[in-house]
């Protein structure tokens, strides 16, 4: 199995994915070999799949960051 991102095109009335000569490759295929395709689109990110991805990883507390911005941008 192999993961790879491709972008979708137009072919005529349809739509067609280029597999990358490495998977092609890699994976040993041939015309009319048979393939599973997962679908899934590269949407934004929501915040909903980040919120708090970064608790524990700030060590300073949140006063000494706000006195720290607030010296930014006084000058």
């Amino acid at each position: 199995m192999e993961k790879t991102i491709v972008r979708v095109k137009r072919w005529g009335n349809s739509f067609g994915i280029v597999l990358p000569k490495t998977v092609i490759d890699n994976q040993q295929l041939k015309e009319g070999t048979e393939i599973e395709v997962l679908v899934q689109a590269k949407n934004k990110t929501k915040v909903k799949d980040v919120f708090g991805i970064m608790k524990g990883k700030i060590k300073r507390d949140t006063e000494s960051l706000l006195k720290e911005v607030d010296r930014d941008f006084e000058g």
